[in-house]
């Protein structure tokens, strides 16, 4: 099924257009074959060009490579997630199991803007997990407990703190960690396509439409040609369920995220002229905030199940309403059509949180399922999953598979009302963060 996303991504429409985009319109043959070119694919794809240098390689994207959730997340490169449950040693164990993870991630993204020299307005400025409740000063007590024993340098800030930093007095309660970072996705995704090795073939707009594996080769179908490979690495993420990979261990949930225009010079002082920054919801269907680098507002409030595939400007529009109110929440003086862009999106999630890091069988292998942190672990299990597809063994591959594996989810009907009724259940909690 062709997936259809809007066009009004401030992070995607920053940069140049690009030119020389092929589709596939023949029948190919390869060694090695991945679907989907976001960071695991593109990451993937790289990785398997320095391996083998004189091997077919081809990268296929559904849409325009990496302009799906790569390009359409908030830019936070994590390095702790707070609404993950851990308390007991045991939980405590498996935190630092995610949260190793999330270093190696972030290390991942930091040799490749190293080595290719990227600006992608790379910010070590940590992030905020904010609430304006007074009570969930708590919730933030005990994750900072959790955080001490770890030993990830942090701090609590109280509605003052906040206001000087923030820009806002919406704020009264905040956890600052200093190992996150803050960067613009879409430049960083750009330069993982412009860096792919000459023997990596990218064809965009290219949906597959069906897959099987016969004797010791896998053969995709499309719409103008088919691919028949030795090996293949699905990359897709979001769309992981909806091409039968991991179908009962994954499920998508469509995010919408709006972005000013940059403040006026003016507009910027009222807010007190704050560094860039990035704020994370304390209780899970709250607001994710960034003021950017160049003096924008990004704010995402939505999360449902939704049809992946496509939404329409109308249901855009509605909850762009949404995001309107929660800015106007949060800088009152800031005038009503401030708002100059609005997106949908797609993440992946399981049911414990946990990310898909698999070999099916020996000509087929998966990564993806990042609930929201594919920034840095999507590049990490990108290059990871193509080592492991090469039969070779990491250091990094030995901790991303100790960590504790997806649980199974019911069939639909049943998991989709499930979500939904979750949803709504923590929509209702959060109404006052949202």
């Amino acid at each position: 099924m062709q997936i259809v996303n809007d066009d009004k991504c401030s992070w995607i429409n920053d940069l140049n257009t690009r030119s020389n985009i092929k589709n596939l319109e023949k029948n190919e043959y390869c060694e090695w074959l991945i679907i989907g070119a976001g960071y695991t694919g593109l990451s993937a794809a790289r990785k398997l060009g320095q391996l083998y240098p004189n091997q077919k390689i081809l990268l296929v994207d559904a849409q325009l490579a990496g302009e799906g959730a790569s390009s359409r997340n908030s830019g936070y490169l994590v390095d702790t997630t707070l609404n993950d449950g851990f308390t007991s040693n045991k939980e405590l164990d498996n935190y630092k199991k995610k949260a190793d993870i999330y270093r190696l991630g972030i290390d991942s993204v930091k040799r490749f803007i190293k080595e290719y020299q990227v600006d992608c307005d790379w910010n070590e400025c940590g992030k905020y997990f904010a609430s304006s409740k007074q009570e969930d000063k708590k919730i933030l007590e005990n994750f900072s407990d959790t955080l001490s024993k770890l030993g990830f340098e942090h701090n609590l800030l109280s509605n003052k703190e906040l206001k000087k930093k923030l820009g806002t007095n919406f704020y009264n309660t905040a956890l600052h960690t200093k190992g996150g970072i803050l960067l613009h996705p879409g430049k960083l995704v750009r330069a993982m396509i412009d860096t792919l090795p000459d023997n990596v073939c990218l064809y965009e707009n290219s949906s597959l439409l069906s897959w099987k594996k016969v004797n010791n080769k896998v053969i995709c179908n499309f719409k103008n040609g088919s691919i028949k490979t030795k090996k293949i690495i699905f990359a897709t993420n979001g769309f992981l369920k909806s091409i039968g990979i991991k179908s009962n261990y994954n499920f998508p949930i469509t995010l919408t995220a709006s972005m000013t225009r940059s403040l006026s010079y003016k507009e910027f002082v009222s807010l007190g002229e704050p560094k860039e920054w990035g704020v994370l919801p304390v209780r899970p269907m709250g607001a994710t905030i960034r003021m950017t680098k160049d003096r924008r507002i990004l704010i995402r409030n939505t999360a449902e199940v939704y049809n992946p595939y496509q939404m329409s400007k109308s249901e855009l529009y509605k909850r762009s309403l949404k995001q309107r109110l929660g800015i106007k929440k949060r800088f009152p003086q800031l005038p009503d059509d401030i708002i100059q862009s609005s997106w949908s999106g797609i993440v992946s999630r399981t049911r414990n949180s946990s990310q898909i890091f698999e070999k099916i069988n020996d000509n087929i292998y998966v990564a993806g399922c990042y609930n929201g942190s594919g920034i840095g672990v999507g590049t990490l299990f990108g290059e990871q999953i193509a080592i492991k597809a090469s039969n070779e063994n990491t250091k990094e591959i030995e901790t991303i598979e100790a960590r504790i594996k997806p649980t199974w989810l019911p069939p639909d009907p049943f998991l989709s009302l499930g979500v939904k009724a979750r949803l709504i259940y923590e929509r209702f909690r959060a109404s006052s963060e949202i």
